[in-house]
């Protein structure tokens, strides 16, 4: 995903967006159901039983994940601890990158810097109020800045293996080039590292470079 759409999906085979960004939690609770169903015989032999002790291993699955959701994304956004305004300060922020167009990687990155980002995209004043109330949130932290941007730069990569750039890099590999493979390579083993090779990796895709659909083996 480069720009942030909670719609996004790429699959060839999903015609009505089953396995959509936003989906990925029910569609991981899904496939867990499919899992504990096959894992059955093993629970317990007494097939009730065996239903009821993974009907309950399931139901937990939703409350696990919104709390492991929370803390990845409070890490992203560098804040420490738990307050109150930490679910819609986030839910503001996906929505601004959403309404914006904005990418999803380079925004987190940008972010993680120790100045604020004066991209023009930055200057709308739905960010600059945003970016205020996350300024305030900051101060609530039990850790300095320096710590805060140590834990964002280590939860927010640089490189991500973006469609576009693995399409290039299949193309090249089919017409017996493996350059485009090995350089792809190198900066993908160091994602949150950069250095002058990572900036060409960073850049979204041209419209003519944009992927619409995968397919299953790319």
């Amino acid at each position: 995903m480069d720009n942030y759409d909670p719609n996004t999906f790429f699959s060839s085979i999903d015609r009505g967006g089953r396995y959509s960004y936003m989906n990925q939690p029910l569609i991981a609770q899904w496939n867990l159901a499919r899992l504990i169903e096959a894992l059955l015989p093993m629970i317990d032999n007494n097939e009730d039983n065996a239903v009821k002790i993974g009907e309950r291993l399931i139901d937990k699955f939703s409350d696990i994940y919104k709390k492991k959701w929370l803390s990845m994304m409070r890490s992203k956004l560098g804040l420490h601890g738990d307050q109150a305004e930490d679910q819609m300060l986030i839910k503001d922020l996906l929505d601004w990158m959403h309404n914006n167009d904005a990418d999803f990687t380079n925004t987190f990155r940008d972010l993680s810097n120790s100045k604020k980002p004066t991209e023009k995209i930055y200057k709308i004043s739905s960010f600059q109020t945003w970016y205020k109330k996350w300024m305030v949130r900051l101060q609530k932290n039990n850790i300095s800045w320096d710590t805060s941007l140590t834990m964002m730069r280590n939860s927010n990569p640089l490189i991500i293996p973006r469609n576009h750039q693995v399409e290039r890099v299949i193309n090249s590999a089919t017409h017996g080039d493996l350059k485009c493979f090995r350089d792809f390579l190198e900066v993908l083993e160091n994602p949150y590292k950069a250095d002058g090779k990572s900036k060409p990796y960073q850049m979204p895709p041209e419209p003519r470079e944009r992927v619409y659909q995968t397919f299953c083996g790319t």
